[in-house]
């Protein structure tokens, strides 16, 4: 009953919460520690020896039970001191596709002392165990499923300590104030413009260039911002440095690719239009994407590309 009573204020009880954001030292202001379930049964175990010693009046049970009280009192120091002056910074996690997992990057830095044995997790899941050495730092990242686009937050954060004899139990509740963006899910489809309008675009393209859509034209040099899906290994395994394989692009009506001209619910829309933003953005090709009360482009390369991704998750949402 003591033991199950501990673990409910463990895990109801937030106490103070601490925002890492800009950076947060562990003190005692906000490190709580109770016994843990080994050491409620550890304690019982000594006040039931202490008994005996009193009742059989026998030296050897008074010198056990106060050998072992003096351990206990002693884990309940280094228990503390293994949390104590730990600093943590929350980094910004990246962006995601909705389905995948989110990682939120936390850096824990020592302040000259050995951390041994940090766990860390979410208010709801399982924690990791970490070791941080004398003076080092270490950065760990934390997963959560992204299930829906928007903006996913960061929930509260537990670290936990029960070095070095597992009797005691100390922990602090961080606020990591981390959010990260999730883009809609990739749909592949039909291109999502109005009838025939990528034949049409696809066929002044061969009467302009005489040639098809990403026709291969040969190899040229890489250059800053070529996509790594275009470069030939195989030419620089062989020793002929980095190379792109290089393809002809389509001259004459822009892609527009538009929200209204699709049929569905809202979120299927917006994940056939993410799966075309992708796909034009590889092949290099200039388009423009029209949502409802916003026209991005028409452009081209990976900052088009991000702010279209960013448009497809935000859209909906209050600013």
């Amino acid at each position: 009953m003591l033991a199950e009573s501990l673990k409910s204020v463990r895990t109801r009880w937030p106490g103070r919460i601490v925002g890492a954001a800009g950076g947060a030292r562990l003190d005692r202001g906000c490190i709580f520690i109770v016994p843990s379930r080994v050491g409620a049964a550890f304690g019982a175990a000594l006040l039931l020896m202490l008994l005996a010693a009193i009742n059989y009046r026998n030296s050897l049970a008074y010198a056990l039970t106060f050998l072992l009280g003096a351990v206990f009192l002693v884990g309940v120091l280094h228990t503390y001191r293994n949390l104590a002056g730990l600093r943590l910074q929350a980094g910004a996690p990246a962006a995601v596709f909705a389905g995948e997992q989110a990682r939120f990057p936390i850096r824990l830095d020592s302040d000259g002392r050995v951390h041994q044995a940090l766990a860390l997790g979410w208010s709801s899941g399982a924690p990791q165990l970490y070791d941080l050495p004398a003076g080092g730092s270490v950065t760990v990242e934390l997963g959560l499923p992204a299930p829906r686009r928007g903006w996913l937050p960061a929930p509260r954060l537990r670290v936990e300590s029960r070095f070095p004899l597992g009797l005691m139990v100390a922990w602090s509740w961080i606020a990591p104030e981390q959010r990260a963006l999730v883009y809609p899910q990739p749909l592949s489809g039909d291109l999502p413009l109005s009838a025939g309008a990528l034949e049409e675009a696809e066929e002044e393209g061969r009467r302009a260039r005489g040639e098809g859509v990403d026709d291969y034209q040969g190899l040229r040099a890489y250059r800053p911002g070529d996509s790594k899906r275009r470069l030939d290994w195989k030419a620089y395994s062989r020793g002929r440095g980095l190379l792109v394989k290089d393809f002809a692009a389509l001259e004459g009506s822009e892609l527009c690719l538009d929200f209204a001209a699709l049929a569905g619910d809202g979120e299927s829309r917006l994940s056939l239009l993410c799966h075309w933003v992708l796909e034009l953005s590889v092949r290099q090709r200039p388009f423009v994407l029209q949502l409802p009360g916003r026209r991005l482009g028409p452009d081209s390369g990976e900052a088009h590309r991000e702010a279209c991704l960013r448009a497809l998750a935000l859209y909906g949402e209050a600013p």
